[in-house]
């Protein structure tokens, strides 16, 4: 089934402010909130589908990238932290849009307690931690895109007692926080009476208790061990650019949430090439002979062989500009384009009869230096084409 737009999906227009659409949502969510239909599924997909477009919306570089590129260029995850949320748990949607915290934008609507809400029910363990790796791509893989399988050691649900940290997969609620995972408290300060939370001490954070706890896991719930995990990394990305990769990070204590996985690029260095945001930089190589009769050259690119044109007398510092033979611009149909900057060849050692020819042409008039007004110098001609 087709995704509905999003701004359809809020029944809000194209142009509507940030509290505009934070309004619309917020009504949307009251709507369809599991506690308000409980067991209707209709309910719930309409719940999860405002919540994926008011993750777009309101995030202003994502909102900006769907009005230009629609749903298309919201694929992959370059950066943005995207996810399609019709298949994410409800517990996860619930927690990120904060139903299950006093400072979310939905407050304590749902239920009381605590202040914590419609969460105070639900503390199900502990998240896991979010874990970083870099990886490293050569300008062919940026050109294309690639898939890249690694394997990520790391902290995994436990195989014995299935991540609950229990041996018989019993667990009690909280007595201390009640299943909240936190606690309050009251302090006396200068400026009065202050409350706030903390972990609970007792379940830290899980919300539960264990009265007979697992004896590989000890009751954490979680194991060192490896997985192996297929990157997609989209066209276009450069260094230091991040890819998330949601729930691939450590595994949650006693059936917590897993944490993220963080991707970092790493861009290796090419023999030929060098880069300048999606436009590639060649040095080309002539010898004195081509440069002054003109020449036909093949290059390589990273999409192929092309030939370009040496008109005669070209000089040393002309740059060759190729269209569209660059690198993709991320999530863009745009490409850089290819500048080849030519270079004169020198050689070092030359041969007596070389030498005699050359001679001779140092005394012949015109191949002496006499840079005329069309002979600009090589920083006004870099100049000129990056202000193209």
């Amino acid at each position: 089934m087709a995704k509905r737009d999003y701004y359809e999906v809020l029944e809000v227009a194209k142009n509507a402010s940030a509290d505009e659409i934070k309004k619309s949502y917020r009504k949307k969510a009251m709507e369809y909130h599991p506690d308000r239909n409980p067991g209707d599924k209709a309910a719930e997909d309409k719940f999860k589908e405002a919540a994926e477009a008011y993750d777009v919306l309101s995030d202003a570089d994502k909102r900006a990238r769907y009005d230009r590129l629609g749903h298309a260029g919201m694929s992959g995850g370059a950066g943005g932290g995207y996810s399609d949320f019709s298949g994410m748990d409800m517990e996860d949607i619930l927690r990120r849009f904060g139903f299950d915290s006093d400072d979310g934008i939905f407050g304590s609507f749902f239920g009381g307690g605590g202040g914590r809400g419609r969460a105070s029910g639900r503390a199900r363990g502990v998240r896991g931690t979010d874990l970083r790796i870099k990886v490293k791509l050569t300008l062919e893989d940026i050109n294309t895109g690639v898939k890249k399988t690694i394997k990520v050691r790391k902290q995994v649900n436990c195989n014995t007692c299935n991540g609950s940290g229990s041996r018989d997969g019993a667990a009690s609620t909280c007595g201390t926080c009640r299943g909240a995972g936190v606690v309050g408290r009251v302090t006396q300060t200068p400026f009065g009476m202050m409350q706030t939370t903390a972990e609970c001490p007792t379940c830290k954070g899980t919300g539960s208790t264990i009265s007979n706890p697992c004896n590989v896991c000890k009751g954490d719930g979680r194991v060192f061990g490896e997985e192996t995990i297929e990157v997609d990394i989209p066209a276009g990305v450069h260094e230091g650019i991040q890819l998330n990769m949601r729930g691939k990070g450590n595994a949650g204590a006693k059936g917590g949430q897993p944490g993220d996985l963080l991707i970092a690029v790493e861009e290796q260095s090419h023999e030929q090439f060098s880069r300048d945001g999606s436009n590639l930089l060649y040095d080309l190589y002539l010898n004195f002979a081509d440069a002054a009769l003109g020449a036909k050259v093949e290059l390589r690119t990273l999409d192929g062989e092309v030939r370009i044109t040496i008109p005669p007398g070209t000089q040393a510092g002309k740059i060759f500009r190729l269209k569209d033979k660059g690198l993709p611009e991320l999530q863009s149909r745009q490409r850089g384009d290819l500048l080849v900057h030519v270079n004169v060849w020198t050689p070092k050692k030359i041969s007596d009869e070389e030498r005699k020819m050359l001679e001779k042409m140092r005394e012949m008039n015109n191949f002496k230096p006499s840079p005329g007004k069309e002979e600009r110098s090589f920083f006004d001609r870099v100049k000129d084409m990056f202000s193209e």
